[in-house]
């Protein structure tokens, strides 16, 4: 029987929105065994589900107890997947600092960015969870980074966004790197307004964001 893959990925969003965890992994498999795209599947399915578990936790349908158990079938379908995303190969791989930023532990967001920019070729620090301003450019600098990628979901710990950009502004170092942020209570609005370089929408909007902040700068 024919799988169709549009129909697939639309069921593997509904078992993260659904909190139905074996049916993520059961999914995920079929994706796998049909030679679907594990990069697509995790776009169009999981990276979806979670977004739309976002949203339904923005307008307080749910809370941080189904927006655990939603992640929880997210990374058990991503477990099933990330092996097999094809790797683009490049001769020089942009560096990226990754973390969330301090005060905050929710690295949901910030772990699908991650899988999807390792997927596009860029190589990536990660800081984890709860990082302290001065961290993310202290990381920057000791590896040369290209990027610094800051992400939260808390509007209380948004000011630490901007003390990033302030720090890289007052050592003289705001020129040497991209700054984008992302999360739940961040907009295009606020990305503008402390002075970063873009704001992304989810993890896929990501990737496209710096190839274009990238290529520009090139």
């Amino acid at each position: 029987m024919t799988i169709d893959k549009n129909e697939l990925y639309q069921s593997l969003s509904d078992s993260v929105v659904n909190m139905e965890e074996d049916e993520a992994v059961s999914l995920s498999k079929q994706a796998v065994e049909n030679g679907f795209d594990a990069y697509e599947a995790i776009e169009s399915g999981l990276s979806d589900g979670m977004d739309r578990a976002g949203k339904l936790f923005e307008e307080e349908e749910y809370f941080i107890p189904e927006l655990l158990m939603c992640s929880d079938s997210m990374y058990a379908g991503l477990h099933i997947l990330e092996p097999h995303i094809k790797i683009e190969e490049r001769k020089v791989k942009h560096k990226v600092v990754i973390g969330v930023i301090e005060g905050d532990t929710h690295d949901i967001g910030k772990n699908l960015v991650k899988t999807m920019l390792n997927a596009a070729g860029f190589e990536i620090f990660d800081l984890g969870r709860d990082v302290p301003p001065k961290v993310f450019i202290e990381k920057a600098e000791e590896v040369g980074a290209d990027v610094i990628a800051l992400s939260t979901l808390m509007t209380t710990t948004m000011p630490g966004m901007e003390s990033v950009i302030k720090l890289l502004n007052d050592n003289g170092l705001r020129n040497k790197y991209k700054v984008i942020i992302g999360g739940g209570p961040i907009s295009q609005g606020y990305a503008n307004k402390i002075g970063a370089d873009g704001y992304s929408v989810n993890a896929a909007d990501a990737v496209r964001l710096l190839r274009r902040l990238l290529a520009e700068a090139a």
